[in-house]
């Protein structure tokens, strides 16, 4: 039973090991054909491929496997894939210009049987610069014959119908040699002697000169519109300007006012107590007004006068020079002189408040100075009439003393005037410096006496021309009666109490 068992093992690996080995020579044998390449098998007869000779003898295979004999049959690969040529050709127009084409040719084996069968004759085991030399000169022969029957001109402005023509001239050729192209591109068309140059100098100039038009244009109407926006901006400045000097004169206007109302008040409150102590004073406030008028307002007003035509004179000098220069400058001239006005106007408008403000406190300090002056008149009046007054009482009381007893007035005036008048002729002995003295104290004593005697002789004489001459009496027997005799001056000197 184990022998049997070992028997069928046996045989079950032995079959195994030949299966194994049929696969691995079916593997061997197996070739398939990758999506890029066609597989060239050659070796028994094959039948005949439709569009293809008889004498082809080989078979093509794609995108499948295929069994192949070792020793029998071969099997070589024909690759599908796209390849590049650039080309660089120089040709001559039919106008004898000669120029350089520049162009790229993409191409590859055809997918039919036909394509492949005439490339694997042609190219198979080929060198890839060989294969690619044969496109250049296929390509380069095509292209002098169609450039030649060209000019620059039809080559330039229809590129699309060179690069037709020459792709279906060379169609033909490329299917015998089983290849199709992809795509055929016109690079560059260049020009050794500057044909190209000189005929697109025309349209270069015109399209600069449209294109400096059009940035001119461009230019101006930015200009423009940077002028009207400069224009508006500076209206808005303008706007405020005069809006915030509108708002500054009334805060100036009402600080003023405000700061005029305690000592204006005061200033009415006492000029309607001094109209009412003094009525008499109007005129002359009156008059204090009028030449305040005249020598404060007056020359207030001409001078904001001569401010606001000196600043319309400038506004409208500028204005003038404005007209001269652009649009932008007109506008910026006619915003400045706006503002210079508003500026002058203001000015004026303070110095008329200022002005006003001054003739109040002129009038003011005015009528109270003129009350001031005629109370101190009156006052003086009153003095001096109180003074002329007493005067005239002591004068009417004297000449009625007079008129009584003449001598005892005199005698009192004298008497009350007597040591000024002995003083004065004692004098000279004050004034001696040195004096000499012959006989002592006699001679001492005599000279004083001696200027005392003196003052006294002249207070007499004095006495005697104040005194009036006494009337003559006239006697019932038509005679005049002499007066009595004056005593002696010393007699007179004892009767009045002066001194012996």
């Amino acid at each position: 039973m184990n022998t049997v068992i070992g028997l069928v093992i046996a045989g079950a690996g032995g079959l195994l090991g030949v299966l194994l080995v049929v696969a691995l020579v079916f593997r061997a044998m197996w070739r398939v054909a990758e999506p890029n390449e066609a597989l060239i098998i050659s070796g028994f007869k094959h039948e005949p491929v439709e569009g293809v000779g008889e004498s082809m003898g080989f078979k093509i295979v794609t995108g499948k496997g295929v069994l192949v004999l070792p020793g029998f049959q071969k099997v070589r690969t024909l690759s599908l894939d796209a390849n590049e040529t650039e080309l660089d050709i120089t040709c001559v127009t039919t106008q004898g210009i000669p120029v350089v084409v520049k162009a790229v040719v993409i191409y590859k084996v055809g997918d039919d049987f036909v394509s492949i069968s005439n490339a694997a004759r042609r190219f198979l085991d080929k060198a890839p610069a060989e294969v690619e030399q044969k496109i250049k000169n296929v390509f380069e022969g095509h292209l002098r014959s169609i450039v030649g029957g060209l000019t620059v001109e039809q080559m330039i402005r229809d590129r699309e119908a060179l690069t037709e023509r020459t792709r279906s001239h060379s169609a033909e050729e490329m299917q015998k040699l089983g290849l199709v192209i992809d795509t055929l591109q016109i690079k560059e068309i260049d020009d050794p002697t500057g044909y190209i140059k000189s005929l697109a100098a025309p349209h270069a100039a015109a399209v600069q000169k449209e294109a400096r038009i059009a940035q001119a244009s461009a230019d101006r109407e930015a200009t423009e519109q940077e002028q009207a926006s400069e224009a508006l901006k500076a209206a808005a400045r303008r706007e405020a300007e005069i809006k915030k000097a509108g708002y500054q004169a009334e805060i100036d206007r009402a600080q003023r006012d405000a700061s005029q109302s305690g000592p204006l008040a005061e200033q009415i409150a006492r000029q309607r107590v001094v109209e009412e102590q003094t009525k008499v004073a109007v005129l002359e406030a009156q008059r204090i007004e009028q030449s305040l008028q005249a020598e404060v307002r007056k020359p207030a007003d001409a001078e904001a006068y001569r401010q606001r035509t000196l600043a319309e004179a400038e506004r409208d000098a500028r204005i003038s020079r404005a007209e001269a220069n652009a649009k932008e400058t007109q506008l910026a001239a006619a915003a400045n002189a706006d503002r210079v006005k508003v500026e002058a106007s203001a000015s004026a408008e303070k110095i008329r408040v200022e002005a006003e403000a001054q003739a109040g406190s002129t009038r003011a300090i005015g009528t109270a100075q003129a009350d001031a002056t005629q109370a101190r008149g009156l006052a003086e009046a009153r003095a001096t009439e109180a003074h002329g007054l007493a005067e005239a009482a002591s004068i009417k009381a004297r000449a009625e003393a007079l008129a009584v007893n003449q001598e005892a007035v005199i005698a009192q005036q004298l008497a009350e005037q007597a040591v000024n008048i002995v003083a004065a002729a004692a004098k000279p002995i004050g004034d001696i410096d040195n004096l000499v003295v012959l006989n002592g104290t006699e001679g001492v004593q005599d000279a004083v006496l001696g200027s005392i005697a003196r003052g006294f002789t002249a207070l007499q004489a004095l006495r005697s021309s104040l005194a009036p001459s006494p009337a003559v009496p006239v006697a019932q027997n038509g005679r005049a009666e002499t007066a009595p005799e004056e005593p002696p001056a010393p007699e007179r000197i004892r009767r009045t109490g002066a001194p012996g």
